[in-house]
């Protein structure tokens, strides 16, 4: 049915550009390659519960340079997953432990609240101890590569955009589903069994449930690539754990380098984290960059967007440029956010898209 819906779902497998820039994506999604989470269970882990966290994290950044070559080494079919023995400890490990610590004194968004969520208390994403899921299934409604998408929306966010719309997950209007590491890791499977390409984790945020995430594919018995559906606007050591777990960034890229971030998201130096995030991100794994076009903001935020992903991340990176914006939840606070997008400024994104050189964009 979804080729019927989606026929640009089918072309996009015979899309060079496309295929280029997720050229690993499409080989875990077709089983050509090991996602990485399975990747991350195979190698060595050597820590102790009683190592400090800076000692565990030397430990994690030494492990990611060895876990890079170990895909290198797979994806050159020098060495198979099956061969390789599952080791008393993992790298996947080594990631939940160190996760787990952040949880006591939390600092998975670049907020850094630093409550203790193991003993019940709640920041600014209202997130606790355990991950709580709207809802899971297969998207149809995703960029054409990521389609049918195996969707999983998760309460809370680390954002407060006054057009969000998805307010009833990100604020905690909904009451959500608890679930364990292990019924997650089952719908999981499912999804992957139904025909998904990939398990989409998004929410509100998913950031907030980094440690849950982990946890989760650690029981994960099926491949699928893992696609982080984020707003980026998480810490330098979240980034660090998703290198080797995150097969696809799928990354909004919100707002510009002035205010606009702050006055309609709540989001202070978003600009300076988005553009970190980015480049990291760049260098563990693979790109598509969502910029969603807001009425009013095509100079001050589209524009300069545009330009920097061309000129720090490649005129071939996968950027969708979104004309999706309508106004919800509290949009009528922003004057200019008070109606939809004109044919001349989604005309005028397009010649911008173009301008920047970039030449693998989609509307």
């Amino acid at each position: 049915m979804w080729r019927i819906l989606r026929p640009d779902a089918v072309a996009v497998l015979s899309d060079e550009k496309a295929r280029k820039s997720l050229a690993r994506y499409f080989a875990v999604m077709q089983n050509k390659k090991p996602a990485k989470f399975q990747i991350a269970k195979k190698l060595p882990a050597d820590f102790k519960e009683e190592d400090s966290t800076e000692e565990l994290w030397r430990k994690h950044e030494a492990l990611t340079d060895e876990f890079y070559k170990l895909e290198r080494a797979l994806d050159a079919k020098e060495k198979t997953l099956e061969s390789l023995p599952t080791p008393e400890k993992s790298y996947l490990d080594l990631k939940i432990e160190i996760a787990r610590r952040i949880l006591e004194k939390c600092h998975f968004c670049i907020r850094r609240c630093g409550v203790n969520r193991l003993e019940g208390e709640r920041g600014f994403c209202g997130c606790g101890a355990s991950i709580t899921v709207s809802s899971i299934f297969e998207h149809m409604g995703e960029e054409p590569e990521l389609v049918p998408s195996g969707t999983i929306f998760t309460m809370g966010c680390t954002m407060r955009c006054k057009h969000c719309q998805n307010w009833t997950i990100s604020q905690w209007i909904e009451r959500g589903e608890v679930y364990t590491p292990e019924r997650l890791a089952d719908e999981v499977e499912a999804l992957r069994r139904s025909g998904c390409r990939n398990a989409n984790l998004v929410g509100g945020e998913p950031t907030p449930w980094l440690e849950q995430w982990l946890e989760t594919f650690k029981q994960v018995k099926v491949n699928i690539p893992v696609v982080w559906n984020s707003n980026t606007y998480y810490s330098p050591e979240t980034a660090k754990l998703l290198a080797g777990f995150a097969d696809v960034y799928l990354l909004d890229f919100k707002y510009g380098p002035g205010y606009c971030a702050e006055r309609i998201s709540s989001a202070p130096k978003y600009w300076e984290v988005c553009t970190d995030n980015h480049l990291i991100a760049s260098k563990y794994g693979e790109l598509i960059i969502r910029v969603l076009v807001l009425p009013g903001h095509l100079e001050c935020c589209t524009k300069p967007t545009l330009n920097w992903i061309a000129k720090n991340l490649g005129k071939e990176t996968r950027v969708n440029v979104m004309f999706q914006y309508r106004p919800e939840w509290r949009a009528y606070e922003v004057p200019e956010l008070r109606r939809r997008l004109t044919r001349e400024e989604m005309d005028k994104a397009v010649k911008l898209a173009v301008e920047a050189g970039l030449t693998n964009f989609i509307t």
